[in-house]
């Protein structure tokens, strides 16, 4: 008997939920007698666009040519090219913490007079910041001067002895002064002046920005406590965070670009220093730290940036990132594989670039992969699977039917002898 049956997964139009029903103006119908339906003619296959033998549970899919350039069907080659990542993360601008240096006193005593009074001043390497009174760092010049003057005095002594000890007595008194950190120059003063000063000036141990100032006129201090906290910010440091996926693809000295909202159009360059040892566990990042120069101040601590790292240019088979779909548990393609036809192939994905990634296994050069129309065929291609099981069913069904008829036809033949 022949049976016409409504062709429901051709041409894509049905594949795709009926997107291209109108294009193609309707249903293909096909002659297909019970024999085809059961796998005897092979004819009925060739005939039939998608109902290719199924591999995998995806079956490969034929498409006319003139359906090809109506969906848009395109493919490329893939190729061994250079594959240069890249990775895109926001990062935050921070002080040099190893340009950081505090001020502070070794001894007790009160605050006289402040040059630098303001937070946010500049100031140079050696330059004045206050003046300072300390009765211990007083007696301490006085008993430098006693060591300098007894050891004048035993210049032209004949005992040895005495001489040596006059002057281990100036060294001790002259190192005594530099840990509390007199310079060189104002040790030399005193030696030359020949009288103790009550005042002394404190010089900026390095050059920066004032980040912090306690310094107050008529303060009295106790040793150790911070009067001024300064910060070089020629060189700054940019903090930023990278998905755990990425970590393998960042070095060390890697170049990087940044933006800032501030200075639109404008990209700065660094590169990075540092990378951290510990991962965030609540967003599976981990840090890393970017250094670049600042020659005119225009980065401030505290500003956002866009980071963007870019790996080596490693030679890699590579294919556009448009021709993979993502099922969750596997990654495919569809390869082309002449007069239409294109099978659905898995493959293992390496690294990833803007618009491309790399191929680790299931392709070679030259292989043909779809760029475009790829949801389409993945439809044509699942409702082809569909109607192949649904084939097999149908025999199934047949054979027990078959079985049943004869079973019940032999009982039958049986109570008639009776």
């Amino acid at each position: 008997m022949d049976h016409r049956i409504p062709r429901q997964h051709v041409v894509f139009g049905l594949a795709a939920g009926g997107v291209l029903a109108g294009i193609t103006g309707g249903y293909f119908w096909a002659h297909m007698t019970m024999a085809d339906m059961a796998g005897m003619e092979p004819k009925a296959k060739k005939d039939m666009p998608g109902m290719v033998a199924s591999q995998g549970g995806a079956s490969p899919v034929a498409v006319p040519g003139g359906t090809r350039q109506l969906i848009g069907v395109r493919s490329t080659p893939a190729v061994y090219a250079p594959l240069e990542e890249e990775i895109r993360t926001v990062g935050l601008v921070e002080y040099d913490e190893r340009t950081l240096a505090k001020v502070t006193v070794k001894v007790p005593g009160w605050i006289r007079q402040v040059f630098v009074n303001s937070i946010g001043q500049p100031v140079r390497k050696g330059e004045p910041l206050f003046t300072f009174y300390a009765p211990d760092l007083l007696s301490t010049q006085d008993e430098f001067l006693i060591a300098l003057r007894m050891r004048d005095q035993m210049e032209d002594s004949p005992l040895a002895d005495a001489k040596t000890g006059a002057a281990e007595l100036v060294s001790s008194a002259r190192e005594r002064l530099r840990l509390w950190d007199l310079t060189d120059d104002q040790i030399a003063e005193l030696e030359r002046r020949g009288r103790a000063e009550p005042i002394l000036t404190v010089y900026a141990p390095s050059g920066g920005i004032v980040l912090k100032r306690e310094a107050l006129p008529g303060n009295y201090v106790e040793p150790g406590t911070t009067l001024y906290e300064l910060a070089d910010l020629s060189t700054v440091w940019i903090y930023a965070d990278i998905y755990e996926s990425e970590v393998a693809a960042v070095k060390l000295h890697q170049p990087a670009a940044i933006k800032f909202e501030a200075y639109p159009g404008e990209s700065f360059r660094g590169h990075v220093t540092y990378i951290y040892p510990s991962l965030n566990t609540e967003a599976r990042t981990v840090r890393v730290r970017l250094e670049l120069p600042n020659p005119k101040l225009r980065l401030k601590p505290g500003m956002y940036g866009h980071v963007t790292l870019r790996t080596g240019a490693d030679r890699a088979l590579v294919i556009p990132k448009e021709a993979v779909l993502d099922t969750g548990l596997r990654q495919l393609v569809f390869l082309e594989q002449g007069e239409g036809i294109y099978r659905p192939y898995p493959v293992r994905l390496g690294r990833r670039s803007q618009d491309r990634v790399e191929i680790l296994e299931g392709l070679k050069e030259g292989d043909r992969v779809v760029t475009s129309a790829n949801f389409l065929l993945d439809a044509e291609s699942k409702l082809a699977s569909a109607g192949s099981m649904q084939a097999m069913m149908g025999q199934v069904g047949m054979g027990d039917w078959q079985m049943r008829g004869a079973h019940e036809g032999k009982m039958d033949g049986m109570k008639g002898m009776k």
